[in-house]
């Protein structure tokens, strides 16, 4: 059975804070009716501050951010509930128990249900003021797999790509809102993070004026398979297909390289001072990985 799901990645402007979603639903509902079954816009793509200084912004975002039983949250499920397709609408402003304030993926399965949640683990600071989340967040779409979130400056760390990755994510869909130059750099990363995990990397960033960019999707072996040529409005569309994941890990990137394989179970754990642990034969492959050969050359 193919494990395919068409994908569309949405590049495009910010929506003001506190906007209308009307546009945003019959949006949805124009790329589910044009077959798109997961529907992926930037980071913080509802909760656009641009338009006030510097100086209110943070107050803005603050006033704007609520916990994920609020009703805005509620709206975004039935949105994606009415077009029937998978969401992630971006990343919210999420009001912790104790006040915090989050910048939050979320993800709505077809039914409208909130399926998964991630708070940025690596804000851009010193300028963004958000508190950093905790914990790496994987989510399945039952038949096709396992996808894990990540947000913009995450994509830096290699250590969250590859945490991913061990927890069985085969694809890591990055929103993005990258307003500087560094995009050039974080299309870089979305190949290398591709490459030495072996899985699927859909780096969504906002359109300009506000945003550079520049989004893609990029293969298991790092090869670029969807792009804009800028920062204008685009949408790119992808039948993804998960099987491929599975055949390059099995049979190398480029045929060669299967760096999921590379521990032997005779050879000793290898120390991480950095992490104050370990990689360890023993759990060193990813959770969901099938049964292969012990690498052998």
């Amino acid at each position: 059975m193919s494990r395919r799901i068409e994908v569309v990645a949405v590049q495009a402007e910010p929506v003001s804070i506190g906007a209308d979603l009307a546009p945003f639903r019959a949006e949805v509902r124009r790329l589910a009716a044009a077959g798109a079954e997961l529907v992926v816009f930037p980071e913080l793509h509802l909760l656009g501050s641009e338009v006030w200084p510097d100086a209110e912004r943070t107050d803005r975002l603050r006033a704007a951010a609520v916990p994920l039983d609020d009703p805005f949250v509620r709206e975004l499920g039935a949105i994606a509930r009415d077009a029937g397709v998978w969401l992630i609408p971006g990343s919210i402003c999420e009001r912790g128990d104790g006040g915090e304030l989050f910048n939050t993926a979320v993800v709505f399965d077809p039914a409208g249900e909130l399926v998964a949640s991630y708070r940025k683990i690596f804000p851009w600071r010193p300028f963004e003021p958000y508190d950093p989340g905790d914990r790496f967040v994987v989510f399945e779409i039952p038949g096709i797999g396992c996808f894990g979130l990540s947000i913009c400056y995450d994509a830096w760390f290699p250590e969250v790509s590859r945490h991913l990755a061990w927890m069985g994510a085969e694809a890591v869909i990055n929103i993005v809102k990258t307003t500087t130059p560094d995009r050039a750099q974080e299309l870089v990363l979305a190949r290398a993070n591709s490459i030495v995990n072996q899985t699927v990397t859909v780096s969504v960033n906002c359109a300009g004026p506000i945003g550079m960019g520049q989004s893609l999707i990029v293969d298991a072996e790092g090869a670029v398979r969807a792009a804009s040529d800028g920062p204008s409005a685009a949408e790119l569309r992808i039948t993804l297909d998960l099987d491929d994941v599975s055949r390059t890990r099995e049979t190398g990137t480029a045929g060669l390289n299967r760096m999921w394989d590379q521990l032997r179970p005779s050879d000793s754990p290898i120390s991480l001072p950095l992490y104050a642990g370990r990689m360890d034969p023993a759990d060193w492959h990813p959770h969901h990985s099938s049964t292969r050969a012990p690498l052998t050359r």
